[in-house]
C-alpha cells in the first residue's frame, strides 16, 4: 500500500521532473541530453557480455567508488561494467575516471515500468548502490527480476534514520530487499539493521582508498610555489558560504590569496561575482586579485595540493558538510564548520587524530583558519596526522569487494538451478 501511494505521488510529480531537468538544463546541458535514459529508454543495445552495475548518484559517490569499480572490473573480467548516475557533474566525473573502460548510463527515475525496463535491457547480474540510494519501486523490480543488490559504502545519520522511520512502510521492505550492505561504521550499521536492512557489516568508508591523480597534484604544488603566496581554501562551498566565510576575513594583508571552489558547478557564475579571477579562464592570479575561483570539474586533487589551510564547504548550514578524507589525504590541514552529519565517523576520526579542527560557525572557522595560516608547525604536524590516518584506515575496497564476489558466486548458483535467468 505505501509503495502504491508512493508511486501515485511520483507520477503526479512527473510534469515538474521533466520542468526540473529542462530548468537545470540551462546551466549544465548534459541534464537535456538523454532524457528518455530517465524513463528507462535506451538507445544503444545493451553490452554482449553480462553487466556488473553499479551506481554512484552524483560526484562524490563517483569518486568513492572508483577503486571499487577499478577492482571487480579487475577480478571478474568476464563481465562488462555499467556505471548509472543521476547528475550531470557525477556523469562527466565517471568519464574522467573510467573513460571508455565502463559503460555509463543514467539510472531512470524509480517508476515501476521506468527501471523494469532498465533492468530488462541490461540484465544486471548484481547491483551496488552507493552510499544512501535507497530506492523502492528499484529495489522491489530487483528482487522480482533476481538482481542481488548491494548497499555500498552505506552510511545512515540520526537526521536520515529519523526520516526513514517516519516513512516505515516504505523505507523497512526496501531495506529488507538489499542483498548485503556495507556500512561504513558502527553507528551507521546499528541504525541500518535497526530500519529493516538484514545482512549488515562494517566494511569502513571507501573514500579513503580513493586514489589521488600524482600529475594534478603536482601541478598544484608548482602553481602554488610560483605564486609565493598563502592559499586559504574554501573547499565545496554551498550557497550563501562563500560570502558568509568571505565576509568573515580579517582586512587583506596584500598577500593571502582565498581559492574558492563551489560544489555544483552550476553556481560558478555566481560565485565569480566575488572573485577576481577565475581558474577556467587560464588566469594566473596577479598580486592584486584577493579571491580567485575554481570553477573546473575534476582538479580537487590540485586544489587541495595549492592549499596551505582548507575550510570545509556544506557545513555551516546544516547539510551535513562535504568529503574532508581528499583534504586530509593531501597532508592539508582541515577546518570544519558545526554540521557534519553526512561524515560523522570520518569527522571524529580526523578530530581524535588531530587533523583537523571543528567551529562553531563561521566567524569562528575563518579565525582558526587564520592561525593556522601563521602556525607552519602546527600546519605541518595536522598535515602528516591526516596522511597517517587516510594510511590507516585504507582497505574498504577490499572488504566491499569480497561481499561483491560471494553475492556473485550465489548469483551463478541460482543461474544453475534456474537456467532461465541466465
Amino acid at each position: 500500500m505505501w509503495r502504491v501511494l508512493y508511486t501515485l505521488a511520483l507520477c503526479a510529480a512527473a510534469p515538474f521532473v521533466l520542468l526540473r531537468l529542462w530548468w537545470r538544463g540551462r546551466r549544465e546541458s548534459g541534464y537535456r541530453r538523454r532524457i528518455g535514459e530517465r524513463f528507462g529508454r535506451y538507445r544503444e543495445a545493451p553490452p554482449e557480455r553480462p553487466v556488473l552495475w553499479l551506481h554512484a548518484v552524483s560526484v562524490g559517490e563517483a569518486r568513492a567508488s572508483a577503486a571499487l569499480v577499478r577492482a571487480l572490473a579487475a577480478a571478474n573480467t568476464q563481465y562488462a561494467v555499467l556505471v548509472t548516475c543521476m547528475t550531470a557533474a557525477g556523469r562527466e566525473t565517471v568519464k574522467e575516471l573510467h573513460g571508455q573502460s565502463v559503460h555509463i548510463a543514467w539510472l531512470p527515475y524509480d517508476y515501476p515500468g521506468a527501471v523494469r525496463r532498465f533492468l530488462e535491457h541490461f540484465r544486471p547480474r548484481l547491483g551496488v548502490l552507493v552510499e544512501t540510494e535507497i530506492w523502492p519501486n528499484l529495489l522491489a523490480a530487483c528482487g522480482a527480476y533476481g538482481v542481488r543488490v548491494l548497499l555500498a559504502n552505506a552510511r545512515m545519520s540520526e537526521k536520515s534514520a529519523r526520516g526513514y522511520g517516519r516513512w516505515r512502510g516504505l523505507a523497512r521492505p526496501a531495506l529488507a530487499a538489499l542483498s548485503a550492505v556495507c556500512a561504513q561504521s558502527e553507528e551507521d550499521a546499528a541504525r541500518l539493521r535497526a530500519l529493516g536492512a538484514k545482512r549488515v557489516a562494517v566494511s569502513g568508508n571507501l573514500k579513503f582508498d580513493s586514489a589521488p591523480d600524482d600529475a594534478k597534484r603536482a601541478e598544484g604544488r608548482a602553481w602554488r610555489e610560483r605564486l609565493g603566496r598563502p592559499v586559504l581554501l574554501l573547499a565545496s562551498t554551498r550557497e550563501g558560504e562563500e560570502k558568509m566565510l568571505l565576509d568573515a576575513l580579517p582586512a587583506w594583508d596584500g598577500e593571502l590569496l582565498v581559492l574558492v571552489v563551489p560544489r555544483h558547478p552550476r553556481r560558478f557564475d555566481e560565485v565569480a561575482l566575488l572573485s577576481q579571477s577565475r581558474r577556467s579562464e587560464g588566469q594566473v592570479p596577479v598580486a592584486q586579485d584577493r579571491v580567485h575561483l575554481g570553477d573546473t570539474m575534476g582538479e580537487m586533487d590540485f586544489y587541495y595540493a595549492a592549499a596551505d589551510v582548507a575550510v570545509i564547504g556544506g557545513s555551516f548550514a546544516p547539510r551535513g558538510g562535504q568529503n574532508l578524507i581528499e583534504a586530509c589525504a593531501a597532508g592539508v590541514p582541515v577546518v570544519l564548520g558545526p554540521s557534519m552529519f553526512n561524515f560523522t565517523e570520518a569527522t571524529r576520526l580526523a578530530l581524535e587524530a588531530g587533523a583537523a579542527v571543528q567551529a562553531g560557525d563561521a566567524a569562528a572557522a575563518i579565525r582558526e583558519a587564520v592561525r593556522l595560516l601563521a602556525d607552519a608547525g602546527k600546519r605541518a604536524a595536522m598535515g602528516q596526522a591526516g596522511k597517517e590516518l587516510c594510511a590507516a584506515h585504507r582497505g574498504a575496497t577490499q572488504q566491499h569487494l569480497l561481499v561483491c564476489e560471494e553475492l556473485l558466486k550465489a548469483e551463478a548458483r541460482a543461474a544453475v538451478t534456474d537456467p532461465a535467468r541466465g
